[in-house]
């Protein structure tokens, strides 16, 4: 699969970083020392704990070198390493992980054995987008399963996460305590051709990857004639991108 592109991820920087502002604001009174920041992209989550944090030891994690490149450009302050929460080394008081572990299979062996690189007392903090709930995706699915398209020798890796009630297992196994909860966003975006935007960078990667440019086009403006049915322009021109996503905060 191609390279993560921090300027389209970029693109809609406020809406994905929203999330682990509200995410790291639940967990202000843990005053951590060390923090890793799983998956930290081109560090726009790690400014947000280096922000709420600012005498913790903060370090962001990622196996996108291009991602790392541009954190480090936009956040000298900040230390960033190449890494990946299935190999994550080290113990920490703050695990923080916002729309990371999606990418990530085996959940039910992943988190715990993230769990035990906190140290005692220390806190896991988890964001997870919903997506396979959400409308957009589910037309994504539709179109590359229409009979033109042929992704059967396409690699897709995991990009989904669980339900609550087996996170709610899972936890239950390898946390003293926790806390579980749901938020929906209601993104206003410009136009129909945004929506499209907001998943070309991420959950239609590999698709394009297994395409020409013209098949690429074909494959986009399908999408986008499912995506102008299915969502309505309000009366100000605008589009209303309902995005779940959900959260956990765990304790050792």
């Amino acid at each position: 699969m191609s390279e993560w592109n921090p300027e389209s991820y970029l693109q809609f920087q406020k809406q994905r970083t929203q999330p682990a502002i509200d995410l790291a604001n639940r967990i202000r009174e843990c005053n951590p020392k060390t923090v890793a920041d799983i998956g930290c992209g081109p560090g726009n989550s790690t400014a947000i704990l280096k922000s709420v944090f600012p005498h913790a030891e903060i370090c962001g994690i990622d196996n996108s070198e291009t991602m790392l490149s541009k954190a480090r450009a936009a956040h000298s302050d900040i230390s960033f390493q190449f890494g990946s929460a299935d190999n994550l080394t080290g113990h920490y008081d703050l695990l923080f992980s916002n729309a990371c572990l999606q990418w990530l299979p085996a959940h039910e062996t992943l988190i715990p054995k993230l769990m035990s690189n906190l140290k005692e007392n220390g806190t896991f903090a988890v964001q997870i987008p919903m997506s396979q709930q959400e409308l957009l995706f589910q037309i994504i699915r539709e179109v590359a399963e229409e009979s033109e398209w042929d992704f059967s020798e396409v690699h897709f890796v995991q990009n989904d996460g669980l339900s609550p009630d087996k996170y709610h297992e899972i936890l239950s196994s390898c946390a003293s305590n926790f806390d579980m909860w749901e938020t929906a966003y209601y993104h206003i975006m410009p136009s129909h051709l945004s929506l499209i935007e907001w998943v070309r960078s991420t959950r239609l990667r590999p698709y394009l990857d297994a395409l020409n440019s013209e098949e690429q086009t074909e494959f986009e403006n399908r999408i986008l004639q499912k995506v102008q049915k299915a969502y309505p322009v309000t009366k100000h021109g605008e589009v209303i991108f309902k995005f779940n996503r959900f959260f956990f905060t765990a304790r050792k």
